[in-house]
């Protein structure tokens, strides 16, 4: 596991040195338990959706589940904001079918193509025992729960989580109303990244949730390690809820919420938000990537993820950024070599970025070649 974190004013150094994991004590101090997941379906598979702003750590968490859940056979729904699917990448493999979702707007788009992913794991003959839902960071997941409310013969939706970026946490993300309709809705609030801020900040966050969602379910987590009696099978969706706000969403906005339905898919933007994708066959310069980091990428680059593959070394990477930190994880050694990175931020120069990743690639030799 390589763990790289960058402040980029700091101008540290990106390293390609193989180290162990870190390990750490559970945050919440919780014992091992040893849990049985399996539930009593026939109230219909539960469904835990996983929501969260750009880079609060939902995949991390989502893989933790998938490597952590014991005997539970569960089908996974990812949708993503950015033309190159990358989740379905970064996912643990577990032997679990991952249905990718195609871009668009969440509010508009999703709601039949999630109808028609469910149908096919109900029909699949898989005995699917447990289904969670990942949503993109600037997804609203009220829309996503009334359709899983809506096959409720098939389905109980047994609860929203919503993750936190700790570290990212501030009046910004408190004025996007993606951000608040996650912490509405979220029946669990987990807040992430815990090492990384004082424990003043996170009182700080508290005090700001219990403004927004009054008494609100709050965890708190390290690189999403929580214990899964916590997460699933938890029965909490508030039905009512969801069902007193349904008529107030169906469409009221009219197309006119801040949500620039422009499904030009690297035009596409939410909230001011748009993405920008890149994809090669060859390999970057570690040198010239390092330069880009530090000295290219704008600062409205919000978050980035992806797979990387270096001229200096002989395994790829997969790439995260939040904010101003970034990690890097070579623990899968068997991913194809290539590089496909998707940044989303506001007002990005898509030539300018892309022009300057170009100029990140090297010419292919004999000891990169599959």
């Amino acid at each position: 596991m390589i763990i790289a974190n960058i402040e980029r004013l700091n101008n540290q150094k990106l390293v390609l040195t193989e180290t162990n994991k870190n390990s750490h004590e559970d945050y919440l101090n919780m014992a091992e338990i040893d849990y049985d997941f399996k539930t009593d379906n026939r109230l219909g598979i539960p469904v835990t959706i996983l929501t969260g702003f750009l880079g609060s750590g939902k995949t991390t968490l989502l893989n933790n589940i998938l490597t952590n859940q014991k005997g539970l056979k569960t089908a996974v729904l990812v949708n993503e904001f950015g033309e190159i699917g990358i989740d379905n990448d970064l996912i643990v493999k577990t032997g679990k079918d991952i249905i990718e979702l195609t871009n668009g707007c969440i509010c508009c788009t999703i709601n039949g193509e999630l109808l028609d992913a469910i149908n096919k794991i109900l029909n699949s003959n898989q005995n699917i025992e447990y289904l969670i839902v990942e949503t993109t960071g600037l997804a609203d997941p009220l829309p996503v729960a009334i359709t899983i409310n809506s096959v409720r013969d098939s389905l109980r939706l047994d609860s929203i989580i919503t993750l936190i970026d700790a570290e990212n946490f501030d009046e910004d993300i408190l004025h996007s109303q993606v951000a608040r309709s996650q912490i509405i809705y979220g029946d669990i609030l987990l807040v992430n990244k815990c090492d990384l801020v004082s424990k003043e900040k996170l009182s700080y966050i508290d005090s700001k949730l219990s403004e927004i969602k009054p008494n609100p379910r709050i965890l708190r987590s390290i690189k999403g390690d929580v214990a899964m009696p916590l997460l699933l099978s938890v029965g909490l969706f508030q039905s009512d809820l969801i069902a007193k706000k349904r008529s107030d969403h169906d469409h009221d906005h009219d197309h006119d919420h801040d949500h620039d339905h422009d499904h030009d898919h690297e035009k596409l933007s939410i909230e001011g938000f748009t993405s920008f994708s890149f994809q090669s066959n060859h390999p970057f310069s570690l040198r010239k990537f390092q330069n880009f980091l530090d000295n290219q990428m704008p600062s409205c680059v919000y978050r980035a993820k992806g797979i990387l593959w270096f001229d200096e070394s002989e395994i790829t990477h997969i790439f995260h950024l939040a904010g101003k930190r970034f990690t890097m994880d070579d623990s899968d050694r068997n991913r194809k070599k290539i590089n496909k990175i998707v940044l989303i931020g506001k007002n990005i120069d898509v030539a300018i970025l892309r022009k300057q990743l170009q100029e990140c690639i090297v010419e292919v030799t004999n000891k990169n070649q599959n």
